[in-house]
């Protein structure tokens, strides 16, 4: 199936005097898994005649298969990845108006929590509407030009991962300002895992808004399936949703991210420890922010000294890391067996390390909004095993997993 680009291409597709074509492919390297954004004529008629705003970030990407002239007699071809927001930028019939970037930024830059800037990309000349910081939810005045809004994010399955929080956001603007959401599915790199505790309402926060486990084991159209199900938006508003699915994919599937979701994931090995791990944020313990090893290590200068240790210092994602310039005594998971459930022994071990208790979890209550409960902080506290603190996770994960039965498209 070819597409051929409508306006004149972008510099960096053009070649001699020669109209270039597109076609969909498939992703060989992931089970020939086809995400949400590839699947190009299922969304394109939604598009027409509309004025379109996008949700995009550096994981929203396609593969394409680009032809072009070798020479005068020879026309050859080669895979490209093309970003979503420039793909669908080269076509004429397709009104983009704006980006509205999430946490790390339209491109991904910016340190997790950082302050995000509305601004222009300079690479389309898109004005860029920020829904990070002061301004989760898109504004009336945001919206009041939009017909459809496409929401096209990399997400990794964790209930403290900010994406399904502004998706919550964008869905409840959308329904109350009449514009349509497209969804284009990708993969959950957790999608086999089911674990954690149950959010408790009065915890809710922007790292964890819905009555769900830290693992979900959904994709980010299912989620936003249950969002709409369990009539989770304000006032029980319901969101003009369509779900472009995958093709070839599976829950039980191994998804190795083409691109990394955010600075501080940089491999599957950080994107599957991180759920395990992230408590550490909650902590005075360091996950390896401002090393090489990001959501791959962890260690504390108040640990006993071992043989693996690491320095944190400024870097790409973490410009002030916890224990900047001081060394840390800890571990390295980095070649561990990848996980099949959220492991609770990493912190469990690291406050029996710790010898002045107190100053293991931070004043700021992270750590509570993070586990969604104070029970956690308590079981480890109280000197509980990771085997009991699991045993009062199953009633919880029982009923959910009846829920999010509803909602599955896929295995």
């Amino acid at each position: 199936m070819a597409i051929s680009c409508g306006k004149s291409p972008s510099k960096d597709l053009q070649t001699s005097k020669k109209e270039i074509e597109v076609t969909l492919s498939k992703d060989s390297t992931n089970h020939n898994i086809i995400v949400g954004a590839n699947r190009i004529n299922n969304y394109l008629p939604l598009l027409k005649d509309k004025r379109i705003g996008i949700v995009a970030n550096q994981t929203s990407t396609l593969q394409v298969l680009q032809r072009k002239a070798i020479n005068a007699n020879t026309m050859g071809s080669e895979m490209v990845d093309k970003h979503l927001v420039d793909f669908l930028y080269e076509y004429n019939n397709i009104n983009i108006k704006k980006v509205l970037a999430l946490e790390h930024g339209f491109r991904g830059k910016a340190d997790a929590g950082e302050v995000i800037k509305n601004g222009v990309d300079t690479k389309t000349n898109l004005p860029i509407i920020s829904l990070y910081g002061n301004n989760k939810k898109p504004t009336p005045e945001q919206l009041n030009d939009l017909d459809v809004v496409i929401f096209d994010i990399q997400d990794v399955g964790a209930r403290f991962y900010t994406y399904i929080s502004s998706l919550h956001y964008i869905m409840e603007a959308c329904a109350e300002n009449n514009v349509k959401l497209i969804v284009l599915d990708r993969p959950n790199p957790n999608g086999h895992i089911i674990d954690g505790p149950i959010l408790e309402p009065e915890h809710k926060s922007f790292i964890g808004m819905h009555e769900i486990p830290v693992l979900h084991g959904m994709t980010i159209g299912e989620y936003a399936r249950m969002i709409n199900g369990e009539k989770w938006l304000k006032n029980k508003v319901n969101c003009d949703l369509t779900v472009i699915d995958m093709k070839n994919y599976n829950h039980n599937m191994f998804y190795d991210l083409p691109v990394k979701p955010s600075p501080n994931l940089p491999n599957a090995t950080a994107i599957n420890l991180y759920p395990s791990l992230c408590f550490f944020e909650g902590t005075n313990v360091s996950v390896g922010r401002g090393t090489n090893k990001q959501f791959q290590i962890y260690g504390a200068p108040f640990f006993p000294k071992m043989d693996f240790s690491f320095t944190p210092q400024p870097n790409e994602g973490a410009k002030y890391p916890k224990h900047e310039n001081k060394l840390c005594y800890g571990y390295n998971l980095s070649e561990r067996e990848p996980l099949n459930k959220l492991d609770i022994n990493f912190v469990v071990n690291a406050y029996k390390l710790t010898a002045d208790k107190s100053s293991f979890f931070l004043e700021n209550n992270f750590f509570t909004k993070l586990a969604g409960t104070e029970k956690l902080r308590q079981q480890i506290e109280k000197g509980l095993s990771p085997s009991e603190i699991y045993a009062s996770w199953k009633d919880g994960l029982e009923k959910f997993k009846k829920i999010r039965a509803k909602y599955l498209l896929y295995k």
